[in-house]
């Protein structure tokens, strides 16, 4: 979570933030996170650990240790055999621990990348001078977040303390008697206690994290929000940028691309050249006197047209001519022209005659 700017008034800020300004702040490593929700992940996968591994991991250290108390001979040995033994409990100290502690490492890793992805910031790691102010250090001192990291610190303390005497305080007449038993049988019992606890725990802090997960999102939001006066100049900036017009008009072809792809699959015929051009039509004499293209596109787009037709079932009708006629005269949700009604009929009347049926009102 990154540091709001409290320079400027809260109160002028009364436009949501626009994406521009979303991205820029995260590529300063400012993005909306929640540290208590990292942290109820790792709990969770230490959890997990414990109930799955800690067992498994406590036997085969004693069955390695117990080689050596059950040969003592391997233990007097001379100073040049001391560097030996100290290598084989360390490497299988390792292979002991090894897979586990790369498992909380991933989880680490992964709790930040669920919330906002995999950003990597410079900008974050270069120390900034700047930031250093006691004014802003004494006012932070005193700030919203403060009052709430202090709240959710008193939570999270009561929350561990009072389900942490809850579960053991039924236990607490046979600690004697658990002490008291086999070694194996006392680490069963604290394990099955430490477990129980531990999930207490775990769902008291869930909902601490989320409660904190929403707050950040919302105070992030805040921080980010602008005046009216910085969307307007950030409008001026992005317009009369050309890489940004550019990178705007290709994202406006790409999704006015995907809406025309799913209009595919309702057409009743696509018109191919057959390889280099490909017209989607749509016929419905309810809706319209003549059929409307609803999709159309050459090379590449033309391939995808025909690919989705062939998925959805669509009858393709290579018609070199009248695809090229088209393709060029006719835009996209716009009826066919006049000159081309006996062409386009004819196509019609072959997909009725193939599907079987006949069209309301035949086109003229």
């Amino acid at each position: 979570m990154a540091d709001g700017d409290d320079s400027d008034d809260d109160t002028s800020k009364t436009e949501d933030p626009s994406a521009k300004k979303l991205e820029e702040a995260r590529k300063r490593g400012q993005v909306a996170q929640s540290r208590d929700m990292n942290t109820w992940l790792l709990l969770l996968a230490t959890t997990i650990l414990i109930g799955t591994s800690i067992p498994a991991m406590f036997r085969d250290f004693s069955d390695f240790l117990k080689i050596f108390l059950e040969q003592p001979s391997l233990l007097s040995a001379g100073p040049g055999d001391l560097s030996r033994i100290l290598s084989e409990v360390f490497f299988e100290t390792v292979r002991i621990v090894a897979i586990p502690f790369l498992f909380l490492l991933v989880v680490a890793f992964l709790g930040p990348f669920f919330q906002v992805g995999l950003e990597i910031s410079p900008e974050v790691l270069n120390p900034d001078i700047s930031k250093i102010s006691i004014f802003k250090g004494f006012k932070r001192l005193f700030s919203l977040r403060s009052i709430v990291e202090f709240i959710k610190g008193t939570l999270k303390m009561t929350a561990i303390g009072v389900i942490g005497y809850v579960m053991v305080e039924p236990y607490f007449d046979g600690i004697e008697h658990t002490i008291n038993q086999p070694f194996p049988v006392m680490m069963d019992d604290l394990l099955s206690l430490t477990l129980r606890m531990m999930t207490g725990i775990l769902i008291a802090l869930l909902a601490i994290s989320l409660a904190d997960l929403m707050y950040q999102k919302w105070e992030f939001t805040k921080q980010m929000r602008m005046t009216k006066q910085e969307v307007k100049d950030e409008y001026k900036q992005t317009e009369g940028d050309p890489h940004i017009k550019g990178k705007l008009k290709q994202l406006r072809m790409e999704k006015a691309r995907q809406r025309m792809m799913q209009a595919v699959p309702k057409a009743d015929v696509v018109i191919t050249n057959p390889t280099h051009f490909a017209v989607a039509l749509k016929y419905d004499p309810k809706e319209s006197e003549a059929p409307v293209v609803i999709a159309k596109g050459a090379d590449n787009v033309a391939f995808r047209i025909r690919e989705v037709a062939k998925e959805h079932g669509i009858i393709i009708y290579e018609n070199p001519p009248l695809a090229r006629s088209l393709f060029d005269t006719v835009e996209i949700d716009e009826a066919i022209p006049q000159e081309l009604y006996k062409a386009v009929a004819e196509v019609i009347s072959f997909v009725y005659q193939k599907k079987g049926k006949l069209p309301a009102k035949p086109v003229n």
